[in-house]
């Protein structure tokens, strides 16, 4: 006799056949074989009201057009999907940081920036939706390899509280030889401003005394960026 599917409230991964289970596939079969809806399953444990938690995760990745878009968004657009409490968002930007971190600490995996808009979606997925401003720095090795990305300054990113010292402090550290500065505009425009040429071009011509050469200077919006490189702002 079938059963009405909203009955079954927080339905938990232990609530699957066992041969179903994502737990136990994943020891079976490796990680590799399970879908990303499964993997996601694994993390959140527990369904919502009246849906399995392989179908949470389904509708999470549908919602957000995959993992790539997942790991976009907020932690309060997360928290605000049914389904989705406090800890649950946590345990999915934490797993998220973690793939984040691992892909920079393995040399033959770093990413190599070799245009503008590699090393934009290097960063627009996190900073696009900050709510204030940070300068980060993206640092390069011989080949323009990513070697680290810190965060430089949060706030009002201004030549006024800009110390060039600051800026290049990892660079020196980590022995990079290029970088490429980036902040975002929490309004979502990053159409540059007088005052980001007039930094632009006293990061640039600091990193030449240096022997670091600064790359480009990005600034991310909403799903935009602007290359200042491209534009010819700050870099004559």
């Amino acid at each position: 006799m079938a059963t009405d599917s909203s009955t079954n409230y927080h339905l938990t991964i232990h609530d699957f056949p066992v041969g179903e289970r994502p737990r136990e596939r994943l020891k079976h079969y490796g990680a590799a074989a399970l879908s990303n809806a499964e993997l996601l399953a694994i993390l959140l444990r527990v369904g919502s009201q009246g849906e399995n938690v392989v179908a949470l995760g389904t509708r999470l990745l549908k919602e957000f057009g995959g993992v790539s878009g997942l790991a976009k968004v907020s932690f309060g657009e997360l928290t605000d999907v049914k389904g989705i409490s406090t800890a649950k968002a946590a345990q999915l930007k934490a797993a998220l940081e973690l793939g984040r971190r691992l892909l920079l600490s393995s040399p033959d995996a770093r990413p190599q920036i070799t245009s503008p808009a590699d090393a934009a979606n290097l960063l627009m997925l996190e900073m696009g939706c900050l709510e204030q401003e940070h300068l980060r720095t993206i640092l390069l090795d011989t080949k323009n390899r990513v070697l680290a990305s810190p965060t430089i300054y949060v706030g009002n990113v201004n030549s006024s509280i800009i110390r060039v010292s600051e800026v290049f402090r990892t660079a020196v550290k980590e022995n990079a030889t290029a970088m490429i500065v980036a902040h975002n505009h929490p309004s979502g425009d990053p159409t540059p401003s007088p005052e980001d040429v007039y930094v632009t071009r006293s990061i640039v011509e600091a990193g030449a005394l240096l022997g670091i050469e600064v790359l480009d200077h990005l600034i991310i919006g909403h799903q935009r960026f602007v290359s200042l490189k491209e534009r010819g702002l700050g870099f004559e």
